[in-house]
């Protein structure tokens, strides 16, 4: 769903967040986790198959999005992201957790299941 260049991803689990949908789908009652990446950025790409991995498992009971941030600089930018990637919890439109940087699958899981859980 996601384009990186000319790949596309082969997972459907995750959702390409904008400014149209970002509102109403953080707001939907379930936890979102957001992906704020680009394409150039090499750890975004590292990251990105731990991701769909995590969307694979977990999208019964959590939203997995991706923000563009070279696209949507004002989502990026209300949420005062500087770095990227940064994996981002939000929970009734509020970002409630975040990690920053490519940390690897344990930490973002860790993340999940920790939205899952409150």
């Amino acid at each position: 769903m996601i384009e990186l260049d000319m790949e596309t991803s082969q997972q459907d689990s995750t959702v390409r967040l904008t400014e149209a949908n970002f509102d109403k789908l953080s707001s939907s009652g379930k936890p979102m986790f957001v992906d704020f990446w680009a394409t150039w950025c090499g750890p975004c790409r590292v990251m990105e198959p731990v991701v769909e991995k995590l969307a694979a498992k977990y999208s019964d009971r959590i939203l997995f999005g991706k923000v563009n941030v070279d696209e949507e600089m004002n989502i990026s930018s209300r949420y005062q992201v500087f770095s990227i990637p940064t994996f981002m919890i939000f929970k009734d439109g509020q970002p409630m957790d975040a990690v920053i940087g490519a940390v690897g699958e344990a930490s973002l899981e860790r993340l999940v299941t920790g939205a899952i859980e409150k």
